[in-house]
């Protein structure tokens, strides 16, 4: 090939490619659509009545101002905050979902490859023979030996590039990319959750201890009483069935504890794993429980949709589902493919490095489907009712997601009433238990009514550890529900597709944006 030859060549394939890059993508664009129900300007439970209200009632004040990165730490146990710090650490489940993320990342960057040509390289070497012939022959510049056999040698390279008219290949990148960016959402999702999981086994944990506390006491007291009703009959004042009774409610409140330990030791399991520990070799120490239950403000609703991953990760499975429509429909256009090659053949190595030995071919090629029976309409109404699905399932995120918040709200407060009318009730209980002991031992009262106070004063005692760990289990869930101190913005940049951003609306800031602390994921590796 001349020169003039190579340089038209050259000229013809850059200008392929500019072309590719700047040809139209078929297809729809993508535009994020809205909810099935716009938000309303507040949340309803956030100013809700409480009631049954006592007059004197008044909600705990929220805490919203506290940083929702490292929430846990608001509720001032050091041993929770280690414990929770080894999730980035060792939950395996997060890991799981780390490598899905890097596992998508790495598809990106194969689909990106295909916008680029192919270049591939080839030798070998064959020995052949049609027979015992004498003598020498030359056939396409390879000689042949007199005993029949022919010897070759080749080696070059190759080109392939195919023309990304339509936008087939751009829109493969834009849709896993946007699988990509819903992969890292996922990520963010399952640090969430294990986080709010595992704070809740650690307060059913410690109130856990605290039911292992009341039933020692209360297994104490039992004895205390055991013992009266003892003196009581040695004296001959009552019989043997208050004794009967008195042993009956000790042995009950001994099974229990002993149950209760089990507990414990289960929601001990519990938090091991969730901090990606073995239980045997994981030991949390018995310890008080936090005194203070903070309370959120929920804030706006149309702040939810950027503050949870869940949401965040429907819909970029959306962007993923409406890029996958273009690549259907780039199915109808025809394949333009530019490939060529040189291939240097000879007898011998030596002679194979010279150009009049060279053998070059360079061309287009075109492929296209004529006739395929409805496939291709097929695939294209397919993608846009997996895309119509995928818009489905992203409003049913934000109901439920509402629906959540919802929930915690209404229990966030009313807990708050729950709990101060419960400790009254616990104080009239252990009151109406001492009184019944004491007029017992003055003989004005059946042990039976000693037995009903005292199961009576116990039962309130459980109900409020109950109302306490309800409080607790509503303020991790309620972190859970609003997604943390997570924003859309700490989701990876979308793939730059041939040097244009293909950011979609509303645009998501570039990873230089997002604070030093979620800096974690180097999207692109770059």
């Amino acid at each position: 090939m001349t020169a003039s030859r190579r340089a038209v060549a050259l000229a013809a394939a850059l200008s392929l490619s500019a072309l590719s890059l700047a040809a139209c993508m078929v297809g729809p664009n993508y535009q994020r659509p809205p909810p099935a129900d716009p938000p309303v300007p507040e949340f309803k439970e956030t100013t809700g009545p409480v009631v049954g209200g006592a007059d004197n009632f008044r909600p705990a004040q929220p805490r919203d101002a506290i940083d929702r990165g490292p929430w846990w730490t608001m509720y001032g146990d050091p041993v929770l905050d280690r414990t929770t710090a080894q999730i980035d650490i060792s939950n395996q489940t997060l890991m799981q979902a780390e490598a899905a993320y890097r596992q998508a990342r790495a598809l990106v960057r194969q689909d990106a490859s295909g916008l680029y040509p192919t270049v591939s390289g080839n030798a070998g070497f064959t020995q052949s023979g049609s027979g015992s012939g004498s003598g020498r022959s030359t056939q396409g510049g390879v000689v042949s030996s007199g005993s029949g056999s022919l010897s070759q040698f080749t080696m070059g390279p190759s080109l392939s590039w195919q023309a990304d008219l339509w936008g087939r290949i751009r829109r493969q990148i834009e849709s896993d990319s946007a699988a990509a960016q819903a992969s890292a959402a996922d990520l963010a999702n399952a640090r969430l959750s294990a986080q709010a999981n595992l704070a809740i086994n650690y307060f059913s944990m410690r109130i856990s201890e605290q039911r292992i506390l009341l039933f020692e006491a209360s297994v104490a007291a039992f004895a205390r009483s055991l013992q009266i009703v003892q003196n009581q009959l040695d004296a001959g004042i009552v019989s043997r069935v208050d004794l009967a009774q008195a042993q009956t409610q000790l042995e009950q409140t001994r099974a229990q504890l002993v149950a209760e330990n089990i507990n414990r030791a289960q929601f001990e399991h519990a938090v091991a794993v969730l901090a990606g520990k073995s239980p045997s070799a994981f030991t949390i120490e018995p310890g008080p429980l936090t005194d203070e239950v903070p309370t959120f403000d929920a804030g706006v609703p149309s702040a939810l949709l950027e503050r949870r991953p869940d949401i965040a990760a429907a819909e970029r499975l959306m962007a993923q589902a409406n890029a996958q429509i273009g690549v259907a429909v780039a199915a109808y256009y025809p394949d333009i493919t530019l490939a060529s090659s040189v291939t240097l053949v000879a007898s011998a190595l030596l002679p194979l490095l010279q150009l009049s030995n060279a053998v070059w071919s360079v061309g287009p090629q075109l492929a296209a489907t004529l006739i395929d029976g409805g496939a291709l309409k097929a695939q294209v109404e397919g993608a846009r009712a997996k895309y119509d699905g995928q818009v489905a399932n992203y409003r049913q995120t934000i109901l439920v997601a509402f629906q959540q918040i919802e929930d915690a709200l209404v229990q966030q407060r009313v807990l708050v009433q729950q709990e101060q009318v419960q400790r009254a009730a616990v104080a009239a209980a252990r009151d109406a238990e001492r009184l019944s002991l004491n007029q017992y031992t003055q003989g004005t009262v059946p042990y039976t009514t000693v037995v009903t106070t005292q199961t009576a004063a116990l039962t309130a005692e459980q109900s409020l550890l109950n109302v306490r760990l309800s409080r607790l289990t509503t303020s991790a869930n309620l972190v859970l529900a609003l997604g943390g101190g997570w924003r859309d913005t700490d989701m990876p940049a979308p793939m730059p597709i041939g040097g244009l951003d293909q950011t979609p609306q509303p645009p998501i800031p570039n990873a230089q944006s997002v604070a030093p602390q979620r800096q974690w994921w180097k999207f692109w590796g770059r």
